[in-house]
């Protein structure tokens, strides 16, 4: 509340400081010689088309009232005012500024069901031009709270977390923003997909309302999701959407976090998990605007959360995603889709010679062949012939992927059951952040992991040192050159803001999101070593890790492990659940 109150109070020291600067720019043009002004064709037109037109004129540049009785006389115009700048692209006059102000009360359940206003309204958020802007316009005056009262309600709300940058209100109206820009192509070389797919949308209205409200039930006690679904349903119908719109907003805000949740915290390469999503969405036009919303919600958060990993996650699962609903998926089977997979690869590294290809597939399980790219392949092929010829038994390859914002770190080492954990403890000696990992034992008693490093530095060169050094860690590791206490010893601290912050632990098992694999969610605060901490108690449980999935949300810290038990079975033991 002190919070709250706080921005409140700020915000309106904001306005009426620039309502004062405002004035004082119009009192120093009026004394200016305004020969230039008048004669010039643009402002003439507007002047010309604003005063036959509407109860507004253009002065000194900027938009004023005709007289006082403006919104008095046809409270519409406190909606009509805020549109007309929009379309012509002007400026308040501090006058026409301080009436909308004084003029509030206006804004009433008459005008809230008045059909032309709401038509102006929705043209104004979805303007092609710029919606951000007229709609912080409106929220600055006091305007947007008070046409839509559960905008009001999140205003200035304060999000007490690390993730959240702004406030519920300001966090709407960037989301918009984002969505205009990506609609303009201002973000491709960001988002190529979703900068590819916007124009050919059948539901750009509906996206752009659902962009508006998708937190708009923050703060409640109930999941703001099934909440806001619930606002939307009553919002949509009154400002003009039809009801196939209504459902589409309705159903987006609703699952706005889900295609975020499936990307950062499931196994992308589990048919189970595209499976699942697919029967979420259920049309390729929802697959779209989900994908676009979310893109829009994750950079509203704040400078620094999007990176190019979540792009690459976000991308994989729509593209996994699209041929189910398409209903275009090949039905093959497991042992067909190994052996195409092989194929494809020998035909990428037909320079290695046929005894130590066959060789190196002869090494793998068919989930290594399923759960891995042609790319990785290529690269593991190589590395793993390589170390065969030289007769080592440890082997490392690295690439960085400047657009991904990764660093791949393969390991190809004796099976180990903490090898994970060195792994974890190598890289958070060396302030490494992991946010993937691919486990797999090869036929021959060798682990195959793949590790995904959060990108730290601009340049590849410096980013494939960094990795460079964190591999011969993990060999001293394994070699038992060091000891794990000797690498943990040079963890960083915790930082200091986190003192502020406490997440409830929480731990949940669940054996129906995957058919061969157990999932273990850990939800807790985020500490340097987590990761390393938490992948050796798994390990002193007997679990063998298929796969992790490392998500951070400012302070919280979200990591997901698909697992086996003895036998590589999945943990059904209600016992061993418990421990």
């Amino acid at each position: 509340r002190f919070m709250k109150h706080y921005i409140l109070v700020a915000k309106d020291v904001g306005d009426l400081t620039r309502i004062v600067c405002s004035a004082l720019e119009v009192k120093q043009l009026t004394t200016a010689p305004a020969l230039k002004a008048l004669l010039a064709p643009m402002t003439w037109r507007k002047r010309a088309r604003l005063r036959k037109t509407s109860d507004f004129k253009i002065d000194n540049g900027r938009i004023n009232v005709a007289h006082a009785k403006v919104f008095s006389q046809d409270p519409v115009n406190l909606i009509r005012l805020f549109w007309l700048a929009e379309k012509y692209n002007v400026l308040f006059h501090p006058e026409a500024f301080r009436l909308v102000r004084a003029s509030l009360k206006l804004i009433d359940k008459k005008l809230r069901a008045n059909k032309e206003a709401n038509e102006l309204f929705v043209k104004l958020l979805t303007s092609p031009d710029n919606p951000e802007v007229a709609l912080r316009r409106m929220n600055e005056a006091g305007v947007l709270g008070r046409f839509v009262p559960s905008f009001g309600t999140i205003v200035s709300m304060m999000q007490f977390n690390m993730y959240h940058h702004y406030t519920v209100d300001e966090h709407l109206v960037r989301s918009v923003g984002i969505l205009s820009d990506i609609e303009h192509g201002r973000c491709a070389d960001d988002h190529p997909v979703a900068t590819e797919i916007l124009p050919t949308l059948e539901s750009r209205r509906a996206l752009y309302v659902a962009a508006f409200v998708h937190d708009i039930a923050k703060g409640r006690e109930e999941d703001h999701s099934i909440a806001g679904a619930r606002i939307a349903r009553r919002l949509c119908p009154r400002l003009g959407l039809s009801a196939a719109e209504t459902e589409t907003v309705s159903w987006l805000v609703e699952h706005h976090l889900d295609m975020s949740l499936f990307a950062q915290s499931r196994d992308l390469n589990d048919p189970k998990t595209i499976q699942d999503f697919a029967e979420i969405v259920q049309s390729p036009e929802r697959l779209k605007l989900l994908l676009i919303l979310t893109v829009a919600d994750i950079r509203a958060v704040g400078p620094g959360v999007w990176n190019g990993w979540k792009g690459q996650l976000l991308r994989t699962l729509y593209y996994e995603t699209r041929p189910v609903l398409a209903g275009s998926q090949m039905e093959l089977s497991r042992r067909e889709q190994t052996q195409l997979t092989i194929e494809t690869l020998r035909g990428r590294v037909d320079d290695i010679p046929e005894e130590a290809f066959t060789r190196f597939a002869a090494l793998h399980e068919p989930d290594y062949w399923l759960r891995t790219t042609t790319d990785q392949q290529v690269r593991h092929a190589r590395m793993i012939v390589t170390a065969d010829a030289r007769g080592a038994d440890f082997a490392a390859d690295v690439m960085a992927h400047a657009f991904e914002g990764i660093t791949e770190l393969s390991i190809f080492s004796p099976s180990h059951p903490r090898l994970l954990s060195m792994i974890a403890g190598a890289c958070t000696s060396s302030g490494a952040n992991i946010v993937g990992a691919q486990i797999s034992t090869t036929r021959d008693g060798h682990a195959l992991d793949t590790i995904r490093l959060a990108r730290e530095f601009d340049r590849s060169e410096d980013e494939e040192r960094r990795a460079a050094r964190i591999a011969a860690s993990i060999q001293e590791l394994v070699e038992e050159k060091v000891t794990i206490d000797d690498i943990m010893s040079k963890r960083p601290k915790s930082r200091e803001s986190l003192k502020a912050f406490s997440v409830e632990p929480q731990v949940v098992i669940d054996n129906n999101l995957s058919e061969e694999l157990t999932v273990i969610e850990i939800n807790c605060i985020d500490r340097p070593g987590l990761l390393f901490d938490l992948t050796r108690e798994i390990a002193d449980l007997k679990l063998n890790i298929a796969s992790a999935h490392i998500a951070t949300f400012g302070e919280k810290a979200v990591d997901v492990f698909y697992v086996t038990g003895p036998g590589a079975a999945k943990v059904t033991n209600a016992a061993r659940q418990t421990a």
